[in-house]
């Protein structure tokens, strides 16, 4: 009996374990942009604010796993041959579809009822992330170009969380309409650069990705390069825009316009000679440079904020 016990014990943990598996926890780094109005609204140091921004987070990063575990659940069959994601706890069998879907529906309907305490505002925006990402796991990424631009509006989406999370407690807090075209374009860069990767990579890149039988190497590499333009432009725009000197008090923005600019051509150099760009954010927490470039951003973007 104990046995028993014991038994049914250590597989309900197996299960759960291979539910946060499946919820991909190394993908949550993608829910830092929801910080970018509390860092940009210069509250970092506001502890009200902060406990709101870190709550929003783990909401986020609730929904996103959920939309990751709905994902594997709809292409279970296609990542069985997959060189990688054949290793994931769906398609490998660790994880049985009912115990995936019975989770997805559980921890959505708690990541969206908490999303509702935060506030009105912020339960429609995750509502509206949640709607858009269903419909990218079934449907907008078979259809090229729609397949990136839903991604990126995700981010876009966050960004705009991050803000409506802190209306409830301070209305003046908003963020620039050029901040959130930069994210639109940072994201498209990096989206396309791994669309890049894929139709590199795999073998019969189609029959993994419907969409990818639209694109072609030229196609890519023309968008690759507009995303990264576009986002380095308009982050220098956002950085010498007069609402944003008048609202820091400050042009000193503008000296982390090089950070960026060499962040953008160190993710260029690791796509094209690195054959690299597969998993975003999986590069950044494993780039050394990368690492060191964006910490170095957070850190004179601080200084700018609150000593200069």
């Amino acid at each position: 009996m104990t046995r028993s016990v014991r038994g049914s014990g250590n597989l309900y943990m197996r299960t759960l374990y291979f539910i946060l598996a499946g919820m991909r926890p190394r993908q949550w780094t993608k829910n830092l942009v929801l910080f970018a109005g509390l860092i940009f609204s210069r509250n970092i140091s506001n502890p009200q604010l902060l406990a709101k921004s870190v709550e929003a987070f783990v909401v986020f990063c609730a929904l996103s796993g959920v939309i990751y575990l709905i994902n594997d659940i709809a292409d279970i069959e296609k990542d069985k041959i997959h060189e990688t994601k054949r290793n994931r706890p769906l398609p490998a069998g660790l994880l049985r579809r009912r115990e995936a879907v019975a989770a997805a529906i559980i921890i959505g309907v708690l990541g969206l009822f908490f999303a509702s305490r935060i506030g009105a505002s912020f339960f429609a925006i995750s509502s509206l992330f949640f709607i858009l990402n269903f419909l990218y796991s079934f449907f907008l990424k078979k259809i090229v170009l729609l397949d990136v631009v839903s991604i990126s509006l995700s981010f876009v989406i966050r960004a705009i969380a991050g803000v409506e999370a802190l209306v409830d407690i301070d209305g003046t807090i908003e963020i620039s309409p050029w901040l959130l075209v930069c994210t639109l374009f940072l994201s498209l860069f990096l989206a396309f650069c791994k669309r890049r990767h894929e139709l590199a990579n795999i073998t019969e890149a189609s029959r993994h990705r419907e969409a990818l039988a639209e694109y072609s190497p030229m196609l890519i590499d023309q968008l690759v390069s507009i995303s990264a333009a576009g986002a380095v432009l308009s982050y220098s725009i956002y950085t010498i825009w007069p609402d944003t000197v008048d609202k820091f008090g400050t042009g000193n923005l503008v000296y982390t316009i090089p950070l960026v600019l060499l962040g953008v051509m160190r993710y260029l150099y690791l796509v094209y000679s690195k054959d690299k760009g597969g998993s975003p954010s999986e590069l950044l927490l494993s780039e050394k440079f990368l690492l060191i470039d964006v910490f170095v951003w957070i850190l004179l973007v601080v200084a700018i904020f609150y000593f200069f």
